[in-house]
C-alpha cells in the first residue's frame, strides 16, 4: 500500500491525470451548454485537497505547470489584443476604457470597504472588476459586426482596463509587502514605465527582425515567442512587478510580428489545449466549496461583488453612449462585450489571494462572477449584435467589392491544382476546368518534390520522374475539358510553403486541393498542409473533397450566416459551377428556433432582396429553417444534394478561452456527399468615412443565437 501512495506522488502520475481532465472533461460539458473551463474548475474541487486528494496545488508539479499556464493566458490576452482596431477609434476606445475602467473600480473599492477589507484589498478587488476579457469576440467576428464602432471601441478599450488592472495590482502587492514609502512607490512606477517601453519597444522591433530573418521557419518562431514570454516575466520580477504584468506586455509587443499567420495559431493551440488548462485546474484546487457555502457571508460577498460588476459595466456603457451619442443597441453590445471575467481577472484575484491580499471567500465570489458573466455575456450579446443591422446596411456596396469581381484589366484567370493522389486528380481537374472556363482562363497544375537531402539523392530523381507522369495526366485532362494546363514541377523544402509561393508567382487566382486529413500528435500541434495554405494563400482555396464528377453536379447546397463581404465568396463558387453545370443552387440559412413566423419571412425576404443583386442565371433556392442544431439542419438537407459549399471558418479564442465547437467539423464527420470549404484570405476592411462616424459595417442578415459558425 505504501508503494502504491508513493507511486501517486510521482510528478507523471499528477501530470497524466492532468491530461486526462483536459482530454475528456471539457467536451462533456460542452454537451450540456456549458463552457468547458467550468468543467476544469470542477474537474479540480473534485481531484484537489477539497475531494478526492489525487491532485496536490502544493506540489512542483502543479506550481510550475500552473505559473506556465497563468502566464500563458494573460499572454495570450495581450496577444489578442486587435492593435489595427484600436488605432482606427482610439479616441473613443479611451474614452469607454476609461469609464469602464473607473466605475467598476469605484464600485469594487466601495464594496471592499462595507465587508470590512483594508483600503488596499478594497483597492485591489476594485481593480479586479475594472478588467474585462472579450470572450464574445468569436461571435461578434462569425457574424460579421466587428467592424461596427461600438464593438472596435469595446476591443480597444481592452487595453486600457487590463493594463490600468495589472498596474493596479502591481502597486498594491508593493504596498501590501510593507515598507513603502511614496519614494518606493515613485521608483516603481519609474521602473514600470521604463520596463514597459523596453517589452513594447524593444520586443516588438526584435520580433519583426526576427521573424523577417527566419522566413518561414516556423518552429523558431515559436521558440521566440516563448521566450519572449519567460523573459518578459522574469523582467518584471526584477523590478518589484508580477510576473503576469510581463506576459500581457509581451503579448501586446510580438503582437505585430505574429500577425495573424500560422505562428499565432500554433501559440494560441498550445496555450488552449495544454497549459492555460492546467491553470484552471488549479484554481479549482484552491476551492472549498463546503466552507463557501457554510459562509453566509461569502455568499453575501458574492452576491456584492457579481451585482456591483454588473450594474457598474452597464453604467459605464451607459455614460458613454451619452457623450459619443451612440444608439441603444450599441449600448446594449459595449455592455454585454465588458462583462465577462477570465483573463485578467482571474490571474489578478489569484495573485492577490496568494499574497495574502484576498481572503477565500473573495476568492469563491471572483470565480462565481466568473463564471456568471461568462455566460450572461456571450448570451445578451448573441441577443444585441443582431439588431446592429441597419437600414444603411442595404445601401453599402461591400457585394460587388470581392476578389470573385473581375475586370478586363485584371490579369488572366488562373486556377492552381497541386497532383499528388492519382485517385483525386481528375475530379479536381474537372472542377478547376469548370471554373476557369467560366473566366476563359487556364489551369496550372503543379507537383511539388520536397527535399531534405542533396539534389543528387536517388529518392528525389523517382519522385521527380512520378511528378512528370501526373503533370502529363493533367495535360492530357485538360486537353480532353477544352482548357489548356501550363504544367510546373517544383523543388521546396515543404509542400505548404511551394504551394503558396507557385501560386503567388503565378498570380493565381484560385487553389483547388484534395482533401487532407489531420493525423499524428505533429499535425494537430502544428497544422498540416492544408492549414497552412489556408493561412499564407494569396487567393481562395477550395479544399475539396469530390466522391462524383464535378461535371455530375446539378444540386448545390450553401448554407451561410449572411450575406456579407466575407460569405459572398461561397456563393459566387456554387454560382459559377451551377452555370457550368445547369445545376441548381439552394442557400440555406439557419436561425434559432424560438424565431417568430414574422421573423423568418422578413429574414427570408431580406435573403431574396440581396441574392436579386448578385444576378444569378442558374435557378436559385432560398431555405429560412429554425433549428437548434445549424450542422443537424445541413446534414438533413445534404442528403438531398450532390454538393456543399461552405465556408471554412477559422476563429481565435479571446482571452485564451478554450475552444468552442466547430459546426463545419461535425458537418464535415458525418456528411456523405460531396464538399468543399471554401478559405478566402483576410484582408483589412477599411472603412469609410461614414462607418468611421457610427454607422458602422454591419451584417445584411442575423445569426444563430448560439454564436456557432457555418
Amino acid at each position: 500500500m505504501s508503494d502504491f501512495l508513493h507511486v501517486l506522488q510521482e510528478p507523471i502520475v499528477s501530470f497524466s491525470i492532468l491530461l486526462a481532465v483536459i482530454l475528456t472533461i471539457p467536451p462533456l460539458v460542452e454537451r450540456l451548454k456549458l463552457p468547458g473551463l467550468v468543467g476544469l474548475l470542477a474537474a479540480g474541487v473534485l481531484l484537489g485537497p477539497n475531494g478526492l486528494h489525487l491532485l496536490d496545488k502544493s506540489t512542483d508539479t502543479m506550481r510550475l505547470l500552473s505559473e506556465i499556464g497563468l502566464l500563458y493566458l494573460m499572454f495570450v490576452a495581450g496577444l489578442e489584443v486587435d492593435m489595427v482596431q484600436f488605432q482606427r477609434m482610439k479616441y473613443q476606445s479611451m474614452g469607454f476604457g476609461s469609464l469602464t475602467f473607473i466605475v467598476p473600480m469605484i464600485t469594487g473599492t466601495l464594496v471592499g470597504q462595507l465587508f470590512g477589507f483594508s483600503l488596499n484589498a478594497s483597492i485591489l478587488l476594485g481593480s479586479i472588476l475594472a478588467s474585462h476579457t472579450l470572450l464574445a469576440y468569436p461571435l461578434v467576428s462569425r457574424l460579421g459586426v466587428v467592424n461596427n464602432r461600438a464593438v472596435m471601441v469595446t476591443i480597444g478599450a481592452t487595453i486600457f482596463t487590463d493594463v490600468g488592472a495589472l498596474l493596479v495590482l502591481a502597486v498594491c502587492v508593493g504596498i501590501h509587502g510593507g515598507n513603502f514609502t511614496i519614494v518606493n512607490l515613485i521608483t516603481l512606477l519609474l521602473s514600470l514605465v521604463i520596463y514597459s517601453a523596453v517589452v513594447l519597444f524593444g520586443f516588438d522591433w526584435a520580433g519583426r527582425e526576427f521573424f523577417r530573418r527566419s522566413g518561414d521557419d516556423e518552429g523558431n518562431q515559436f521558440l521566440f515567442v516563448l521566450l519572449a514570454i519567460f523573459l518578459a516575466s522574469f523582467g518584471a520580477e526584477l523590478i518589484g512587478v508580477e510576473k503576469i504584468v510581463g506576459a500581457f506586455l509581451a503579448g501586446l509587443a510580438v503582437n505585430g510580428a505574429v500577425g495573424e499567420g500560422p505562428v499565432k495559431e500554433k501559440v494560441t493551440f498550445v496555450g488552449n489545449v495544454l497549459f492555460i488548462p492546467f491553470f484552471f485546474i488549479n484554481i479549482g484546487l484552491l476551492i472549498d466549496v463546503q466552507a463557501f457555502i457554510r459562509s453566509t457571508q461569502s455568499m453575501t460577498l458574492m452576491l456584492a461583488i457579481v451585482g456591483g460588476l454588473v450594474a457598474s459595466k452597464f453604467i459605464a456603457a451607459f455614460l458613454t453612449k451619452l457623450i459619443y451619442r451612440f444608439n441603444q443597441n450599441e449600448m446594449l453590445v459595449m455592455w454585454s462585450l465588458s462583462l465577462p471575467q477570465v483573463g485578467a481577472t482571474l490571474a489578478a484575484t489569484l495573485v492577490g489571494y496568494e499574497v495574502g491580499l484576498l481572503n477565500e471567500e473573495v476568492l469563491n465570489g471572483v470565480i462565481v462572477m466568473m463564471l456568471v458573466t461568462s455566460t450572461l455575456g456571450p448570451l445578451i450579446t448573441s441577443r444585441t449584435a443582431p439588431n446592429l443591422i441597419t437600414e444603411a446596411t442595404l445601401s453599402e456596396p461591400a457585394l460587388s467589392l470581392t476578389q470573385w469581381e473581375r475586370s478586363s484589366d485584371d490579369p488572366p484567370y488562373k486556377v492552381v491544382v497541386p497532383v499528388y493522389n492519382p485517385q483525386t486528380e481528375r475530379h479536381l481537374i474537372e472542377m478547376a476546368a469548370l471554373l476557369a472556363r467560366s473566366e476563359s482562363g487556364r489551369i496550372v497544375s503543379l507537383s511539388i518534390a520536397t527535399v531534405h537531402t542533396h539534389l543528387d539523392a536517388p529518392e528525389l530523381k523517382q519522385v521527380l520522374q512520378r511528378g512528370d507522369v501526373l503533370l502529363e495526366r493533367a495535360r492530357e485532362m485538360g486537353e480532353d475539358l477544352g482548357v489548356p494546363v501550363d504544367p510546373i514541377l517544383r523543388i521546396d523544402d515543404g509542400i505548404a510553403q511551394a504551394i503558396s509561393r507557385a501560386s503567388r508567382e503565378q498570380n493565381a487566382c484560385l487553389i483547388v486541393m484534395g482533401w487532407g486529413r489531420r493525423t499524428g500528435l505533429r499535425a494537430k500541434l502544428f497544422g498540416n498542409v492544408i492549414d497552412s495554405v489556408l493561412w499564407s494563400a494569396h487567393c481562395p482555396v477550395a479544399v475539396s473533397r469530390l466522391l462524383t464528377s464535378p461535371t455530375e453536379f446539378r444540386r448545390i447546397l450553401v448554407p451561410i450566416e449572411n450575406l456579407t463581404l466575407h460569405n459572398l465568396g461561397s456563393v459566387r463558387f456554387a454560382q459559377i459551377l451551377a452555370e457550368n453545370t445547369q445545376g441548381q443552387v439552394t442557400l440555406l440559412h439557419v436561425v434559432d428556433r424560438h424565431t417568430s413566423s414574422s421573423r423568418l419571412a422578413w429574414i427570408k425576404s431580406q435573403l431574396s432582396l440581396l441574392v436579386s443583386r448578385l444576378e444569378f442565371t442558374t435557378p436559385l433556392t432560398i431555405e429560412v429553417v429554425a433549428h437548434d442544431s445549424i450542422a443537424h439542419t445541413i446534414l438533413n438537407f445534404a442528403k438531398d444534394v450532390d454538393l456543399v459549399v461552405m465556408r471554412s471558418v477559422r476563429y481565435r479564442n479571446s482571452g485564451g478561452g478554450l475552444n468552442l465547437s466547430d459546426v463545419t467539423t461535425e458537418v464535415v464527420r458525418h456528411i456523405n456527399c460531396s464538399i468543399v470549404l471554401l478559405g478566402e484570405p483576410q484582408r483589412p476592411v477599411v472603412l469609410n468615412e461614414t462607418q468611421q462616424e457610427g454607422e458602422g459595417s454591419s451584417p445584411l442578415l442575423p445569426k444563430h443565437p448560439s454564436g456557432t459558425s457555418v
